[in-house]
């Protein structure tokens, strides 16, 4: 890491917003793809390719979703704020 990325080591709050950032941009781009895919791409892919297309904006809208609550969490903690067991 070089010396302009030392901020991220003296504040690791601030390294937690930008992957906060970072997969917040991930997550829209997932959507935003799976919402244009049939009208981008509908013409020119076969029914079954634009499926496996649509299942895969799918799985990665998941896996960013996932990826946003748990650095959500991370960055609270880092804030101070404390996580209660919702019932």
């Amino acid at each position: 890491m070089s010396a302009r990325h030392d901020v991220l080591r003296k504040y690791p709050l601030i390294l937690a917003r930008m992957a906060r950032q970072h997969v917040c941009a991930a997550l829209a781009a997932a959507r935003h793809g799976y919402g244009t895919a049939r009208a981008e791409t509908g013409r020119t892919l076969p029914d079954a390719d634009l499926e496996s297309t649509l299942r895969m904006y799918e799985y990665e809208g998941a896996r960013a979703a996932a990826t946003d609550r748990a650095v959500r969490l991370v960055e609270d903690a880092l804030g101070g704020g404390r996580w209660e067991p919702r019932l």
